[in-house]
């Protein structure tokens, strides 16, 4: 009698298991962003979303990093990479002034000397790659607290002597409060 394949008695494979309920919008974007990212040679994508915070808000305003290069075609000349960077028309002399501010805290990102040289690239405000985008920094407004969570909250942290304390489990109150199930 003829013996089937092995392969016809495995079961078949199982699907990929998702988080139960909600998931995060950080966690559907992280794999593209990652992805796209690793292209123009950024290893930790938080310098690319989160470039205002890395370098501050008046410095983003007029700047966007758009590439890291390794080896010998990056002309870093040695170890490390190079971080080209798009600046704003005549803030470039000002950007160079703080490049070696600015590899400090791009270094401090990667949490090593990553980065030995930055490059940057004047060019005009508008008619970037990304769509025709301008260099414009808009902070989020936080909405305002509801005061019946704040009240409760208070409450919570009522007891407490130490007003640093006192503040800190009100704001931790607040946020439990405040947080969807």
């Amino acid at each position: 009698m003829a013996r089937k394949p092995a392969s016809a008695t495995l079961p078949p494979p199982s699907p990929v298991r998702r988080m139960r309920g909600f998931e995060a919008a950080a966690g559907l974007v992280k794999e593209p962003v990652r992805t796209v990212g690793e292209t123009r040679g950024f290893a930790v994508s938080r310098l690319l979303t989160h470039w205002a915070e890395v370098v501050g808000a008046e410095v983003a305003r007029v700047s966007r990093p758009v590439e890291i290069g390794y080896g010998h075609r990056s002309g870093a000349g040695g170890f490390g990479a190079t971080l080209t960077v798009l600046v704003n028309g005549a803030h470039a002399p000002m950007l160079e002034m703080q490049k070696e501010r600015l590899r400090e805290r791009v270094n401090a990102v990667y949490g090593y000397a990553a980065v030995s040289h930055i490059r940057l690239t004047q060019t005009s405000a508008t008619g970037f790659a990304d769509g025709q985008a301008e260099f414009v920094v808009v902070p989020k407004a936080a909405p305002a607290p509801d005061p019946v969570v704040v009240a409760k909250a208070a409450a919570v942290a009522e007891g407490v002597g130490d007003p640093d304390l006192r503040a800190a489990l009100a704001a931790l109150a607040q946020n439990i409060l405040n947080r969807r199930n």
